[in-house]
C-alpha cells in the first residue's frame, strides 16, 4: 500500500515542484500552496458522486458528452470555482505566475488524490501511464487556468474576458483529451500528440507570465 500510494504522489509532487520553482521572483508561501493542493484534492469525493449520478441515471450517454461535460466541464468548473473564491482575491496572489503555480496546485491536488484511487484499484502497474497522461494533463489544464485566471487579475480592462477563459480554454482542451481516448482506436498515438501540444502550449503561456512580471518589475524599478 506504502508503494502505491507514493507511486500516486510522486508525479503530482514533481511538476507542482518544477512550476513552483520556476517563480523567479517571489515563491508563494508553501502553507498556502499546499492548502489549494488540499482543497484541489477534495473536490474528488463530490465530483465523483456526481459523476457516479450522471452515469446511473443515463443521463450521460454518449462519448462526446461524457468527455466534455462529465468529464471537462464539470472538473473543470468545480476546480475553477476553488481558486475564484479562495485564491483570486487572495493577497498572496499578487503577480501573474502565481497563478500558474497555484492553478497547478489546485488541479494537482485532485489528480493525485483521484490517481491514488486508481492505482489502489487497479494496480501500481500502470502508475507511469498515469503520470505521462492523466495527471500531467490535469497540471498542463491548471497552468493555462492559471494563466488566464493572471490575466484577468492583473489587466486594466476585459476582467470578464479573462475570467471566462480560464474556464472555457481548460474545459475544451480537457474535453478534447477525454474524447480522443474515448473514441479513437488508435488513441495512444493522438494522445501523445495532444499531450505534446500540451506541454508546449502550458510552457509557453508559463514563460509568458514570468515575462509579464519580468517587465513590470523592471517598469516600476526603472
Amino acid at each position: 500500500m506504502f508503494g502505491i500510494i507514493s507511486a500516486g504522489i510522486a508525479p503530482g509532487l514533481a511538476i507542482l515542484s518544477y512550476f513552483y520553482l520556476k517563480d523567479q521572483y517571489e515563491m508563494e508561501p508553501l502553507s498556502f500552496v499546499l492548502r489549494a493542493f488540499i482543497m484541489g484534492a477534495l473536490l474528488v469525493f463530490p465530483i465523483m458522486f456526481i459523476q457516479y449520478v450522471l452515469e446511473v441515471e443515463g443521463i450521460i450517454t454518449s462519448p462526446l458528452l461524457k468527455a466534455y461535460i462529465s468529464s471537462g466541464l464539470l472538473e473543470e468548473f468545480f476546480k475553477w470555482f476553488i481558486f475564484y473564491f479562495t485564491i483570486y482575491s487572495h493577497f498572496h496572489f499578487d503577480e501573474h505566475y502565481d497563478g500558474i503555480v497555484y492553478g497547478a496546485s489546485v488541479s494537482l491536488g485532485f489528480a493525485t488524490l483521484e490517481n491514488i484511487l486508481y492505482l489502489i484499484a487497479n494496480g501500481v502497474e500502470f502508475a507511469l501511464a498515469r503520470a505521462l497522461l492523466p495527471v500531467s494533463s490535469h497540471a498542463l489544464f491548471g497552468v493555462l487556468m492559471g494563466y488566464y485566471f493572471g490575466k484577468g487579475k492583473f489587466s486594466s480592462n476585459q476582467q470578464a474576458k479573462w475570467l471566462l477563459l480560464s474556464l472555457i480554454i481548460p474545459f475544451l482542451l480537457h474535453g478534447m483529451y477525454d474524447f480522443i481516448i474515448l473514441t479513437y482506436e488508435d488513441w495512444r498515438l493522438w494522445v501523445t500528440l495532444f499531450m505534446v501540444f500540451l506541454w508546449a502550449f502550458g510552457l509557453h503561456k508559463a514563460k509568458k507570465a514570468r515575462m509579464i512580471h519580468k517587465k513590470r518589475i523592471e517598469t516600476i524599478s526603472g
